[in-house]
């Protein structure tokens, strides 16, 4: 893509990487990224994980981290995955000693009795900010690793949101809390 014409770059990139190489584009973004990873806990293959791959493309997550199966439908990523640094982790204990290694906490997103609402948590600067499958949530394993979990708050009739929507929310907010205002 190299040397490509901007205007006939027909990749979903914000202007300023229309005509840059896949490579430098990750590159550049891997320069910018910000101090939160995401994790998705992959058991039954989950389609809502590109989706929760493109949310964190969008808001500049430090890496992306699958946890058991390897292998996941990359189609709701729409290519994202290409410009971020994906990690796999066989197991929550693999997943967990890199945290440890990297030095950042773990917080779960899940709407369990104990979570703490999203507008009331206390989320770190360094955390790589985890989510489980859709539907059963995350794994009694994975929510013992975690520092705390947090719940965001609903007011219909649901029991909760999409996990891929759910995940574009706390990120979002992430990035309000620690990078829009300062």
């Amino acid at each position: 893509m190299t040397g490509m014409n901007r205007l006939d770059d027909t990749r979903n990139l914000v202007d300023g990487y229309k005509g840059m190489s896949v490579e430098d584009v990750a590159s550049d973004m891997r320069a910018k990224a910000f101090s939160f990873h995401v994790a998705i806990e992959n058991l039954q293959h989950d389609f809502n994980i590109g989706s929760i791959v493109r949310s964190a493309n969008a808001f500049n997550a430090g890496g992306v981290h699958i946890i058991g199966k390897r292998h996941w439908n990359k189609r709701g990523a729409m290519a994202t995955d290409k410009y971020l640094d994906i990690y796999h982790h066989s197991t929550v204990e693999e997943f967990s000693e890199w945290c440890k290694l990297n030095q950042l906490s773990i917080v779960g997103v899940d709407n369990v009795d104990g979570s703490v609402e999203l507008r009331n948590a206390e989320i770190p600067k360094n955390v790589v900010l985890v989510f489980g499958q859709e539907g059963p949530g995350l794994s009694e394993s994975l929510r013992e690793v975690c520092k705390f979990l947090v719940a965001i708050e609903q007011f219909g009739s649901t029991r909760s949101v999409n996990v891929g929507a759910a995940g574009a929310i706390v990120m979002y907010e992430w990035v309000r809390r620690h990078q829009l205002e300062n």
